[in-house]
């Protein structure tokens, strides 16, 4: 039986950082109609609009963030992503502590607080206290914020959602939905998921997708390509143990091979973040270029510089992800949803062009 649709759509966060805050300010800068929907790439989507999202929890574990309303938490350090919006009312969700598990990394606690996470001393809970409250607070959609690298943390928060039925939202490059074990587990609990690692409105992964993807349309042999990226939020800061970055690499390196006329040899492509620059704050740059042969077997080569507020750029996309999740639940739907982790995610469970993930979607959002 399908579930009637509710116009409210109970979001919880797991991780208060940047992403979420940008998250949090959008859903803030559009409710109402108080603004235009420039950046909304749907106002309206199944039915949803942005307003009918509703934040109802949230874990962390930052003393900075534990124990505060959600609206507060986003604005405390170290997140140092722009402040668009500053009417951000409090959410009545109070950030809970969460597990640490493998959630941050070792080499952060050596740089100063304004920079990285300060723990908190509150006991951390079992996967039985984070069902509960992900029950008691009626949570629709579980979204996962948690750093690269996180994956036991993640796991632990994938084994909640399904106890508790929730939908689960992977925006980060730790392989749940495109792992066919726990693929097949989330459909056989009846519960939808979207991933894996959130692919940015305007980013370095979609821009490289998009020319390689040309290249291949237009008759042009691509040799050599790489994408360095920089910036200096605490992901950045994070990804400097480059152990933590393995999927990391795997999810943007795939993404612009499933587009290419050819794979490229290893040794030919290089894609993953670089390094970290801590005055850049939240903004990212990506260094592309791009190798190539044309007519007559005569060379060229594109380069690119792509600056962009990295949390913001998501934030669009995570408003889309929430509203597809929920349009999942309505209508009965379980396991990965492949339309929008093909168009929304860079490490979907099926890859496909963007056209195609475009076609897929929008017939998706469409269907009764």
């Amino acid at each position: 039986m399908l579930t009637p649709p509710s116009r409210s759509i109970n979001v919880a966060l797991v991780g208060v950082g940047n992403c979420a805050s940008s998250l949090v300010q959008g859903i803030a800068h559009y409710r109402g109609g108080a603004n235009d929907t420039t950046g909304l790439m749907h106002q309206e989507l199944g039915g949803y609009h942005p307003d009918d999202i509703h934040i109802c929890a949230a874990w962390d574990v930052d003393r900075r963030k534990v124990g505060r309303d959600v609206a507060e938490a986003i604005f405390a350090k170290p997140n140092c992503t722009t402040q668009f919006c500053d009417q951000v009312e409090p959410t009545g969700a109070t950030v809970r502590m969460g597990p640490i598990l493998d959630g941050i990394a070792e080499h952060m606690r050596a740089f100063p607080d304004d920079r990285t996470f300060c723990a908190a001393d509150e006991p951390q809970p079992d996967r039985a206290e984070v069902v509960a409250g992900l029950r008691e607070t009626g949570a629709d959609v579980l979204m996962n914020y948690l750093p690269v690298g996180s994956q036991r943390a993640s796991e632990f928060y994938a084994e909640c959602a399904l106890e508790a039925g929730v939908s689960f939202v992977n925006n980060i490059p730790v392989f749940i939905a495109s792992d066919p074990v726990w693929a097949e587990r989330f459909r056989k609990a009846g519960v939808p998921i979207i991933g894996d690692d959130i692919k940015a409105q305007l980013g370095a992964t979609i821009v490289h997708r998009v020319l390689t993807d040309l290249f291949r349309k237009r008759g042009v042999k691509l040799e050599r390509t790489y994408q360095l990226n920089t910036g200096g939020n605490t992901d950045f800061l994070n990804m400097l143990e480059r152990s933590r970055t393995a999927s990391k690499k795997i999810s943007k390196t795939e993404a612009v091979q499933s587009v290419a006329a050819a794979r490229l040899v290893d040794e030919n492509i290089h894609i993953g973040p670089s390094d970290y620059v801590a005055w850049q704050n939240d903004n990212k740059v990506c260094f592309l270029r791009m190798e190539g042969t044309m007519f007559g077997g005569v060379p060229m080569n594109l380069e690119m510089r792509l600056s962009v507020e990295d949390s913001p750029n998501s934030a669009g996309v995570a408003i889309d992800m929430i509203r597809c999740a929920k349009l999942a639940r309505d209508r009965g739907l379980a396991g990965p949803i492949d339309p929008a982790a093909a168009y929304f995610c860079k490490h979907p469970p099926h890859q496909m062009t963007d056209d195609e993930a475009w076609t897929a979607l929008e017939a998706f959002i469409a269907a009764d």
